[in-house]
């Protein structure tokens, strides 16, 4: 079953598709590199696409090594909530916190930087992680008459779900194209993956998952 691209309404977002998140990067997710020939191909099929990147000062709260004893995948209690600690990764100017460079930016209309309060984390493209301040992305797919928006990158089961879950939120049409993202996959509670559970969430409250092969 295909599903069309209407290029009036509908938007590409690429999340974090980051060498930080790659092989050999600070906060590697298993097989990351292998999405970017997909992101490549959506990037030819959609006229018009978004992009965020994690954008860290030094010293950033969701590090571990910004509290004394822990390790990273340790979890924290913040202001704003459970809190992962992740190893350094997204220094803001730093090679590996650029766009990946073997994505095409041709089609990339406007890139948002999320993460960059030091005592804020930021996993959604449309919200920092207290749920309450914005990046501004809402408003400019407003003002642009987007109204469907299909998310790639990394990762599945952190900041493309938090951006996939704020996007239906917020009122959009939400698909999440699948073989263009990985997932960290960090144990939980039930014993499965964070994959598999926010996987389920997602489709609970309405985002679609789709192959890219059926885009047309």
């Amino acid at each position: 079953m295909h599903m069309q691209i209407d290029n009036r309404t509908d938007i590409l977002g690429l999340v974090d598709v980051q060498p930080t998140f790659m092989p050999n990067g600070e906060l590697p997710v298993a097989d990351g590199d292998a999405i970017i020939p997909v992101v490549n191909k959506l990037l030819r099929r959609f006229d018009h696409a978004f992009a965020t990147q994690d954008w860290h000062p030094n010293g950033h709260a969701s590090f571990a090594s910004a509290h004394p004893r822990k390790r990273p995948y340790d979890a924290i209690g913040m202001t704003y909530g459970n809190q992962v600690l992740w190893p350094d990764h997204a220094i803001a100017g730093t090679p590996t916190a650029a766009i990946h460079p073997a994505i095409d930016q041709t089609r990339i209309e406007v890139i948002i930087r999320k993460g960059f309060r030091s005592s804020l984390d930021s996993y959604s493209a449309f919200f920092e992680n207290d749920r309450q301040t914005p990046t501004g992305l809402e408003a400019w797919l407003r003002q642009r008459g987007f109204s469907r928006i299909f998310l790639c990158g990394l990762a599945t089961d952190f900041c493309v779900a938090w951006s996939a879950e704020d996007a239906v939120r917020l009122g959009f049409t939400v698909v999440v194209v699948e073989d263009a993202c990985r997932g960290i996959g960090l144990p939980a509670p039930d014993g499965r993956s964070t994959i598999e559970t926010t996987r389920d969430a997602l489709i609970a409250g309405g985002v679609r998952f789709v192959d890219s092969a059926v885009l047309r």
